[in-house]
């Protein structure tokens, strides 16, 4: 079950339905999880997080200061080589989706990021594009009142942490991570949290 869920969060874009799964799992064995300090799972996160008018002068829903939560992890399957992240609003765009960060190539012993700390390109991280083309966090614009969910997922890979190039978008990142059949995979395991948000009363 476990793998047809990130089957389809990597083939599909279908983020939520795995972060409430992981506890079916037995109670004694050590589960690949992911948490936030700067939120709960599955409630609202602070203004701050969202997008800037610096960053994004064109858009006057970006009312925030694009701090990046803070987000570690722990427990990782045997034989992860690397992680990857996504962030992934699948409300926006009409339901197509807005792909806010694509991050890969963390090292097995990288195991979170500070608040504020992938605000901007590191070396801790391989940056992909998101749809503001850029390869770090950016936050939330939401357009309205109405709340919406921020997915965000790492991923524990077999890939090395230099073995896939820079500027991947994260569809070419989840067609690396499962390949079509008979092609190997490359997914070890999967985590993820969701913050929700608004846009902000004036």
């Amino acid at each position: 079950m476990k793998r047809l869920i990130v089957s389809a969060l990597l083939s599909s874009g279908v983020v939520l339905a795995f972060s409430w799964t992981v506890g079916t799992a037995h109670a004694q064995e050590k589960i690949f999880g992911l948490t936030s300090t700067t939120f709960k799972d599955g409630q609202m996160m602070p203004k701050k997080v969202a997008n800037s008018r610096a960053n994004v002068p064109q858009n006057a829903n970006c009312l925030g200061e694009n701090v990046s939560p803070q987000l570690s992890w722990v427990n990782p399957p045997a034989g992860t080589k690397s992680f990857a992240i996504l962030m992934v609003d699948l409300e926006g765009r009409g339901g197509g989706g807005v792909n806010h960060w694509v991050a890969y190539g963390i090292p097995p012993d990288v195991t979170g990021f500070a608040e504020g700390e992938v605000s901007k390109d590191s070396p801790k991280y391989v940056g992909g594009k998101s749809r503001l083309d850029v390869g770090h966090y950016s936050g939330p614009c939401a357009p309205n009142a109405q709340v919406r969910h921020y997915t965000f997922v790492v991923i524990a890979t077999d890939f090395e942490p230099k073995e896939l190039p820079p500027g991947l978008t994260k569809e070419e990142l989840t067609a690396k991570i499962v390949p079509p059949d008979p092609m190997p995979r490359h997914d070890k395991g999967v985590a993820g949290i969701v913050g929700l948000f608004a846009k902000p009363a004036d």
